[in-house]
């Protein structure tokens, strides 16, 4: 597991898009496991500035979205899908029918969740997944006591989730209660995984995750066990890591 700490948000999302650059220049038909919330926003700045202004081509890039709230339309203003397509998809040169985000209508949740689960499969697998972390731990909608094995289903959200999310809805009584999302085993088998955490809000939780026990009560402690796991923090987001000097170390330490 790598720890990268940069000194802003700005720093911590150009990071993350010189990744995934780097993936998609040497791998053009490259699988992109994609991330929503507020975090990844810097990211997502980033990759279309370098699509408008490097050249950055994502026209044979695949993708595959964690996780959408169950019961509302892919025009909903609050779906990820919008999300997805406001803030990313209509401003590279993403092939439609390649990108992938949970239907959250599904008439028959169970068996679109096997579905989803064999797309994936069926594209050799997920090369880069960008994560977010919860408040309360969780990566995607796995919330805690989720199973570190879990597959692609549907997941009953907690309180604390469900209140953390009312400020993008105008009435706080509308925020969904359930959602479809990538299990944490889902996640696992991703080639590399990326976490973003920002802000002082975020701290304490990080370094649960990062130098805590893996537990299921925090989901992405899990990636302590991922062959390529990477977090990348803002000054903010590590400033509870007992060990943060010494990740700065081993950063700027790095053999060539």
């Amino acid at each position: 597991m790598e720890v990268i700490i940069k000194a802003d948000y700005k720093q911590m999302s150009a990071e993350a898009a010189a990744r995934i650059a780097d993936l998609v220049y040497h791998q053009p038909n490259a699988v992109l496991g994609l991330a929503t919330g507020s975090t990844p926003l810097g990211l997502y700045k980033e990759l279309i500035r370098l699509h408008r202004d490097d050249g950055l081509d994502f026209s044979k890039v695949i993708t595959f979205n964690l996780d959408e709230y169950v019961g509302l339309p892919a025009s909903h203003e609050q779906s990820y899908n919008y999300f997805m397509k406001d803030n990313l998809f209509d401003h590279i040169n993403v092939n439609p029918s390649n990108i992938h985000v949970p239907n959250g209508m599904a008439s028959d949740i169970e068996a679109y969740c096997l579905w989803y689960e064999d797309e994936i499969e069926a594209y050799g697998g997920i090369d880069l997944q960008i994560l977010g972390i919860g408040s309360d731990g969780h990566i995607a909608f796995n919330e805690p006591a989720s199973s570190l094995g879990s597959r692609t289903r549907l997941k009953t959200l907690t309180k604390q989730t469900i209140d953390d999310n009312a400020r993008f809805f105008d009435d706080p009584t509308e925020v969904p209660h359930y959602a479809i999302t990538m299990g944490v085993g889902t996640i696992m088998e991703a080639k590399t995984c990326i976490l973003l955490a920002s802000g002082k809000g975020k701290a304490d939780t990080v370094a649960k995750a990062i130098e805590g026990p893996v537990t299921a009560l925090i989901t992405a402690s899990a990636l302590q066990l991922h062959p390529d796991a990477v977090f990348i923090l803002d000054e903010e987001a590590a400033s509870s890591l007992e060990l943060h000097d010494y990740y700065q170390w081993v950063y700027e330490n790095k053999p060539e």
